[in-house]
């Protein structure tokens, strides 16, 4: 029995490439689904007399599940497996997207957002560990980075359909079928997945399933100064991106008058930057270091960019090519500096924190922006909020390269040595 086990084949090149394609097309309607809502924000509000709050809702609404799904979503993928683990949670971004779809009061479609919610990360989270399972030892990073490639395409699909389906637009009901064409897409690739997942565990020789790091909150005293820093930078940061794509569509076509075409395009600038910029960015931070500078560059590109739309006509190509500028630089950097700082051993609950606080803070902001758009009847104050939130970017950013320029540093500031 166990001659005939060692003589089973690797899997092919394009049998690995083929997996990889397929469970991105998965995170593609993943993607579209969480950005269907903010191209038709403008539509809400005219056809279902919406307020902000109610938009900010909707779109805040996702994040809530996520703060406790993050500390058990391991655990169901370790008992179950990736193949039904995946099936499970893209079974509930299409139920989430039905729901929202089928109704029309608000209610009802923030439950379905909130289903959604609750596959979505996890779905994520599962699909990451089979990139892990398929690929480690073999072009694992060019395969994550083209994994989110694939499934960023679903946003800025999502984003610019006011575009390509500008003749569903009539009304807000259309677009969102579509998004729940993006999720019946997910489910079918996620079928398509174990199919061939269990295939090749009977022909093939693959490794064992890696385990996910369990969350342990007693390990959160034990993390230095510098992880609290880039945990702050992170909530602070996405805090004044995804927020803001909420209500962006509507702010251009209300404040700029442009057509929601234009609007959606000039929102997915931020998208089309992250999947040319980012791997680049990486590699810089690799071999120059200074990551923490690189993240207070960062931060101090968001801060005139808000007031830039707010007071000024200037084209929006310039502050929404800033603003896609910090979305590339500060995530290529942040991430891969808590695995410099933190044991690996405790990498599973450093993430997993920094993933539940992220968002508390995705879901709080896209409450406080809606609120604070209906309560100024405008998007200036918000505005003041978005840019107040890069200013204290900044001040973690330079509060961890203190922490990193003292003593007790992690070697986040050092690159590749020269040989």
């Amino acid at each position: 029995m166990e001659t005939t086990l060692n003589t089973k084949p690797e899997p092919s090149f394009a049998f690995r490439w083929i997996i990889l394609v397929v469970i991105s097309l998965a995170m593609f309607g993943n993607y579209y689904i969480y950005d269907s809502i903010s191209p038709l924000a403008d539509l809400l509000v005219k056809q279902l007399k919406f307020t902000d709050a109610n938009i900010g809702l909707l779109q805040g609404i996702y994040s809530i599940p996520n703060i406790f799904m993050v500390l058990i979503g391991g655990v169901i993928i370790d008992k179950f497996g990736t193949r039904v683990s995946t099936f499970v949670f893209t079974t509930l971004c299409l139920i989430g997207a039905a729901i929202t779809a089928s109704f029309n009061d608000l209610t009802m479609m923030a439950i379905g957002r909130l289903v959604y919610g609750l596959g979505a990360e996890s779905m994520i989270v599962a699909i990451t560990t089979v990139i892990g399972r398929w690929f480690k030892g073999r072009q694992l990073s060019f395969a994550f980075g083209l994994n989110l490639t694939l499934a960023r395409l679903g946003s800025f699909a999502a984003l610019n359909s006011p575009s390509w389906a500008s003749v569903f637009y009539e009304t807000y009901k259309y677009p969102l079928l579509i998004a729940l064409g993006a999720g019946v897409i997910s489910l079918a690739m996620a079928v398509i997945y174990w199919g061939m997942d269990s295939y090749a565990e009977k022909n093939y020789s693959l490794r064992p399933v890696p385990k996910q790091d369990e969350v342990r909150f007693s390990q959160i005293f034990d993390f230095s100064k510098s992880y609290w820093f880039v945990v702050l930078l992170c909530v602070t940061f996405y805090s004044g991106i995804f927020p803001f794509q909420t209500f962006a569509v509507k702010f251009f076509m209300d404040t700029h008058g442009t057509t929601r075409e234009m609007g959606g395009f000039l929102s997915s600038i931020l998208t089309l930057s992250a999947m040319i910029l980012t791997p680049l960015f990486g590699l810089l931070a690799d071999y120059i270091g200074k990551r923490s500078l690189l993240m207070m560059i960062g931060s101090l590109i968001l801060i005139p960019v808000y007031l830039i739309m707010a007071y000024t006509q200037v084209s929006l190509y310039i502050p929404m090519a800033m603003m896609g500028l910090a979305f590339s630089l500060i995530p290529a950097v942040m991430w891969p500096s808590v695995a410099i700082i933190v044991d690996e051993s405790k990498l599973g609950t450093a993430y997993g924190l920094m993933t539940m606080i992220q968002n508390i803070g995705l879901a709080g902001f896209n409450f406080l922006i809606g609120w604070a758009n209906d309560y100024s009847s405008g998007y200036t104050l918000g505005m003041w909020i978005f840019s107040s939130l890069g200013f204290f970017g900044v001040l973690f950013a330079y509060l961890l390269r203190k922490s990193e320029m003292s003593a007790s540093g992690h070697g986040l500031e050092k690159g590749i040595e020269k040989t």
